[in-house]
């Protein structure tokens, strides 16, 4: 029992952290919050009606969730598909990164449901297939399953099935071309989801280029984000590295800066072209124009230029601050499409409580629960024998029982 106990969360004495025990209480507020919103209804923890039946969780949850799990189908179509094996040691942690994003993506979703329990009825008595959003549903369902598929490899390292794990690695292209279709799908069928709303979004940020406004901006957030997250996953998981892990990563970051650039100098114009399509320039010197101005300046332009920068000048600092800005700004940019745009005329605006705050927050704590345990457990950060620690299970079963 002690090395069951050992194998599932460590060694107890050292989950007490003031991390651990902050991001404890989070979740736990959160699970009563979510009991209390599936017993009493959504009308008992938040602030949505029947003007605005959507708020922070699709806002936040779903729509800022589903562009920053971007990162697996884009590392991965880097990789399997464009050839460039260097950035192979981010396909593994990215694709969890994906997979961890999108179960709780669907999370939300199902909270913000009237009645989740009929959730399973759209898959198997579909009705109403012309519908966006069943399109949507219906492909963030499948590239989930694909996402499980292209990581499971990872738990058959850790099994120690090598034959298994040779003959998945032939999937691996497929599953890689899969995961782009179906994520081209549903990334642009979140932007048009707006487009049956054009008296209801503000002009400067309804467009008919919706969908492929989300598509491109889904490219550069994945990037951007796949940056923050192996710079804070290489600092805080270090011992599960080998130590050849360490010297190539601002290599493939300023890669990834580069990249990150060109898809936001082409995201910049396009923009200016579905202005100039809607020909709305007079609303620009308007409240709503001021932050229309400070999305597409402050959150585009300013970080393709210091994007362009720090790849010039090689300096990975900058590359990867101006990665958690970008992040900042597509969170900011589906807040405005899908919040404080939506309803720009109704006098009563929506504001989100603190539960639903809260719960938004549990999710991803739990989220981070996930991907550490995982990290720390499977071949994640590397697929050679880390420096420190243990890659298989039976390696860590073997330490274990030499602990006790």
């Amino acid at each position: 029992m002690k090395k069951l106990i050992h194998l599932l969360v460590g060694d107890p004495r050292k989950l007490v952290t003031p991390f651990n025990l902050i991001s404890g209480l989070i979740v736990l507020a959160g699970l009563v919050l979510i009991g209390l919103r599936l017993f009493k209804g959504l009308g008992a923890v938040t602030n949505l009606s029947q003007t605005t039946p959507w708020g922070l969780w699709i806002g936040f949850d779903v729509m800022c969730g589903v562009a920053l799990a971007a990162g697996g189908y884009t590392i991965a179509a880097t990789v399997h598909l464009f050839g460039l094996k260097d950035y192979e040691p981010l396909v593994r942690p990215a694709i969890l990164t994906g997979l961890v994003g999108y179960v709780f993506v669907v999370a939300g979703l199902v909270l913000d449901l009237g009645q989740p329990w009929r959730m399973p009825f759209i898959m198997l008595f579909p009705r109403g297939v012309t519908s966006v959003l069943f399109e949507v549903g219906m492909c963030v369902s499948a590239y989930l399953t694909v996402q499980l598929l292209e990581f499971i490899p990872a738990f058959w390292e850790w099994l120690g099935w090598d034959r298994v794990r040779r003959f998945w690695s032939r999937l691996t292209i497929w599953l890689a071309i899969l995961g782009v279709v179906l994520s081209t799908l549903h990334q642009s069928s979140l932007g048009s989801l707006f487009l049956i709303a054009p008296t209801k979004l503000h002009p400067l940020w309804y467009s008919m280029y919706l969908p492929l406004f989300f598509f491109i901006s889904s490219i550069f957030a994945g990037l951007s984000m796949v940056i923050v997250e192996s710079a804070l996953s290489h600092r805080l998981f270090a011992y599960r590295l080998s130590s050849s892990s360490h010297c190539d990563l601002d290599d493939l970051t300023l890669g990834l800066g580069k990249a990150a650039a060109v898809v936001l100098y082409v995201y910049f114009f396009l923009k200016l072209i579905g202005l100039a399509d809607g020909n709305h320039w007079n609303l620009l010197n308007t409240p709503y124009g001021h932050l229309y101005l400070i999305e597409i300046v402050g959150f585009v332009a300013l970080p393709c230029a210091l994007y362009v920068f720090g790849v010039r000048t090689r300096n990975v600092r900058v590359v990867r601050i101006t990665g958690v800005w970008t992040v900042m700004g597509i969170i900011l940019n589906r807040f405005n499409v899908s919040m404080i745009a939506m309803n720009w005329q109704s006098k009563s605006h929506y504001s989100p409580s603190w539960m639903e705050v809260t719960v938004s927050l549990a999710l991803v704590t739990m989220g981070i629960w996930v991907f550490r345990w995982l990290v720390n457990r499977l071949p994640v950060m590397a697929t050679e024998k880390p420096a420190v620690g243990a890659n298989t299970l039976k390696e860590l079963w073997v330490a274990e029982a030499e602990r006790a």
